[in-house]
């Protein structure tokens, strides 16, 4: 795939959501929403400000990221459905814990 956003844009995969809850019980796909999580696959150069200079980006590829419902464009590249978002509409960068047990 080869694929270059503009400025501030983000392109990004969604994840499958978890069709099994904790207690075991499977969820229909028609009874779960789309999720809003997604990995991070390439990042425009910047965004552009007001005296023409580029503001690099915050978030990087290969990073979980959290956006909103509405805020993104859906396209389909090489038969993949990936969504193009402005990295201000991203809310979070979500970061992997270690569970206790690797803790311990």
């Amino acid at each position: 795939m080869a694929i270059k956003p503009l400025y501030d844009r983000v392109v990004v995969r969604r994840i499958e959501a978890e069709t099994t809850t904790r207690g075991g019980i499977v969820l229909p796909s028609a009874a779960t929403e789309k999720p809003n999580q997604g990995e991070v696959l390439a990042v425009g150069p910047g965004a552009l400000l007001d005296n023409g200079e580029t503001r690099p980006l915050t978030v990087a590829v290969g990073d979980r990221v959290l956006f909103g419902k509405y805020t993104s464009s859906d396209c389909q590249i090489d038969g993949e459905e990936l969504l193009i978002i402005r990295e201000s509409d991203i809310l979070a960068v979500v970061e992997h814990e270690q569970s206790v047990e690797e803790a311990a």
